[in-house]
């Protein structure tokens, strides 16, 4: 065991969100998993335990029911879950616990809903309803021909669009990739940096007044075209998942794929492949895919 054996909690917390740091972890995982971490301490506090050594499971069990209790969902307390078991991991591996009390906690059972895949005639119109927007078109069109990530779309800089490909920089745990570029994005993107406000910012997608264009900014904005075009239930994240489905369904390789989306596992990929068989009758084939 570990000298300190009475490791207080808040320096416990402390020390857990510097390791996810020095881990590379994707910022939002640091900061989902460092604030359900110190909810939980808060939680413990109040009961009047101060160390790791005083915490039990029976501890744990009372901090899911009083979630429970307050309204949080099944997936909710999921990843709750998930995020004081990997604490307690921590815990063990630097040896400031024997004992485990989170290791036979189960996770609560839930229906996960599969991605939402835009249908041609969905996709089409959210194009319609920004196309006198050439800003957000673009960042549409890189969606729907690429497939990044908002945060990857958020920090791309003007270098890193190439003649017929764009850089994504290694960010958060994932590699540096490249992603081929088709007609439709490279028109767009043409287009838009025609417009583009100058400005000393080197990001590709910025402000009127020249400030980087936010993640924030980015979901609120296509938010709103999903409204202004009459789509329900959809998300920006969608957008990469449509790009997913419907290479798929046009028959490229799940390998393929799997690099251009920049996915760590290939079974990430392939929990696609159901999904897009459900939808192989429904004519989900992008024109410039």
């Amino acid at each position: 065991m570990n000298s300190e054996d009475n490791l207080q909690l808040l320096t416990a917390h402390r020390q857990f969100s510097d390791y996810l740091i020095s881990q590379q972890k994707a910022k939002a995982t640091i900061i989902a998993y460092s604030k359900d971490i110190e909810q939980l301490v808060a939680f413990l506090s109040d009961m009047g335990k101060k160390s790791v050594m005083q915490i039990e499971r029976d501890d744990l069990e009372a901090f899911l029911k009083k979630l429970s209790t307050d309204g949080y969902t099944l997936k909710s307390l999921s990843r709750k879950i998930n995020s004081i078991k990997t604490f307690y991991r921590f815990l063990k591996y630097k040896n400031f616990v024997s004992i485990n009390p989170a290791a036979d906690i189960a996770h609560p059972k839930y229906n996960i809903k599969p991605p939402r895949i835009l249908s041609k005639m969905e996709y089409r119109a959210l194009r319609d309803a920004c196309r006198s927007d050439i800003r957000t078109y673009t960042i549409v069109e890189l969606f729907l021909q690429t497939g990044v990530r908002i945060g990857e779309l958020a920090n791309l800089k003007i270098n890193n669009i190439k003649e017929k490909e764009i850089i994504i920089d290694a960010q958060e745990g994932h590699p540096e990739r490249s992603v081929p570029l088709n007609r439709a994005s490279k028109e767009a993107l043409d287009k838009w940096r025609e417009v583009r406000p100058k400005s000393e910012d080197q990001s590709l997608f910025i402000t009127k007044t020249g400030k980087p264009l936010l993640v924030r900014n980015i979901r609120t904005t296509i938010d709103r075209y999903f409204k202004l075009a009459g789509i329900e239930a959809a998300k920006v994240n969608d957008l990469r998942h449509t790009f997913i489905a419907h290479h798929l369904a046009s028959g490229t390789p799940l390998t393929v794929i799997s690099k251009l989306v920049g996915h760590k596992r290939l079974s990430t990929t392939e929990k696609y492949l159901d999904l897009v068989r459900d939808k192989m009758n429904d004519n989900i084939k992008l024109d410039e895919l």
